[in-house]
């Protein structure tokens, strides 16, 4: 393959229709189908051996940066108002900024985008990054069909390694989820099954299950006969979320407790979309965010709204919510998002507008995003979404990403690769 990455063919649809059914019956990709629209792609990104190498390392160096630039605004409270965060959040991480996060174990996820001038991202997912599923048992049931590539990673895997490694002979895991979302539960039941299989009792729960004492987390569940100290937590909860939740649900203990947590809430300091805004102001370098995420203002400091050079966000949206593009977001939408950031503009930012290069797949033209994981600051795989129109959001279609002969990164240089590659 001679392109960065490409569309691998479609499967025939036998081959598609078991591909679907192993994925919810295996996988426990429980949503395969939005409305009338499946949203597993018949066939795969594939991208090239270099491309990938690339890729990976380049997401290891935003992980690395990003997490030294929360441990700086974990210990600068000054700057948190700027980022956008809900008050009893701030209030939260002020009350908490002295507990470490890095005994955590941790993962990220980095969305990245084909332009004319190269890879750009538009934001980090480092607080409950989605796609594991995806990226793991789907890529591989893929990969089986015969597409002749392997699978990027395996990060669900790895996610499990890193789990049971931040607590010694652990018994019991806290998956803490949003328990009345079908896409949030199906993640918790799908590493619960994976914790079973290693022997270790994954419990889901939502954060109401969790209660507090000395610090420590405990699980108080119908099924368990007392409270019984968690372990490890899993919180696949969004954080800025628990501030909405009843002061008797003492959300706050996730702030301030020493049981280790993936992903502690002061990922939060560089999930928000409001990030850069404060980067002139750390003593951290980010080098690699400068260079590849697009110029991001206030909305108050540029004139955006007759401009179709910028795009805006919503601080904390997720899974494409909340982004006006124009010409893409439709007048409505349009006009709700630009009033509520007229009247909050501090929830919200303005980002340069970038070009995307399509891939011709095999039912035409498709936007793709390749969303590379990494897991304790090692790249661990990648989720690929492909979508009709510039914004890749929740009607994008997923697709497993699959590489050209894979192999562990930290093996080889960028240079070896690309000489491997001539």
């Amino acid at each position: 393959m001679n392109a960065p990455l490409a569309c691998g063919p479609a499967l025939p649809a036998a081959d598609y229709a078991v591909v679907r059914r192993r994925a919810i019956f295996e996988c426990g990709k429980w949503d395969p189908q939005v409305e009338d629209t499946s949203v597993l792609a018949r066939f795969p990104i594939v991208v090239s051996h270099c491309t990938w190498c690339e890729l990976a390392r380049l997401a290891e160096r935003l992980d690395a940066e990003a997490r030294a630039a929360e441990r700086e605004l974990r210990l600068r409270p000054e700057l948190h108002a700027q980022l956008g965060l809900p008050r009893a959040i701030r209030r939260a991480l002020r009350a908490g900024a002295d507990h470490s996060g890095d005994i955590c174990p941790r993962y990220a996820r980095f969305d990245f985008h084909p332009t004319p001038d190269g890879w750009r991202i538009s934001e980090a997912n480092t607080d409950v990054p989605g796609g594991l599923i995806e990226a793991s048992g789907i890529a591989a049931l893929m990969a089986t069909a015969g597409n002749g590539a392997e699978p990027a990673g395996d990060p669900a895997e790895a996610l499990l390694d890193a789990l049971l490694a931040a607590a010694p002979n652990p018994r019991h895991v806290a998956l803490v989820h949003a328990t009345a979302y079908t896409d949030d539960r199906q993640v918790a039941d799908s590493l619960a099954r994976g914790l079973a299989r290693r022997g270790v009792n994954g419990h889901l729960v939502s954060p109401t299950n969790l209660c507090w004492a000395d610090g420590r987390a405990l699980l108080k569940c119908d099924w368990l006969a007392q409270p019984t100290p968690a372990d490890v937590i899993f919180r696949f909860f969004p954080a800025e979320w628990l501030a909405n939740l009843p002061r008797s649900a003492a959300w706050t203990g996730f702030f301030r407790t020493s049981t280790p947590q993936c992903n502690p809430p002061t990922a939060l300091l560089t999930q928000t979309k409001r990030f850069p805004l404060v980067w002139d102001q750390l003593h951290t370098p980010l080098p690699t965010w400068r260079s590849l995420l697009p110029e991001t203002r206030d909305p108050r400091r540029v004139a955006w709204r007759r401009s179709r050079d910028w795009v805006l966000k919503h601080a904390m949206g997720r899974v494409g919510e909340d982004v006006a593009l124009p010409g893409v977001t439709t007048p409505a939408d349009l006009r709700r998002m630009r009033a509520s950031a007229r009247w909050h503009p501090g929830q919200w930012v303005v980002q340069r507008r970038f070009d995307l290069v399509p891939v011709r797949a095999p039912d035409g033209l498709r936007f793709p995003c390749l969303g590379v994981f990494v897991v304790n600051g090692r790249c661990a795989g990648a989720y690929g979404r492909l979508s009709r129109t510039p914004l890749i959001d929740g009607r994008a279609q997923e697709a497993a990403v699959l590489a050209e002969h894979p192999y562990p990164i930290a093996e080889r240089s960028t240079d070896e690769c690309t000489l491997a590659n001539r």
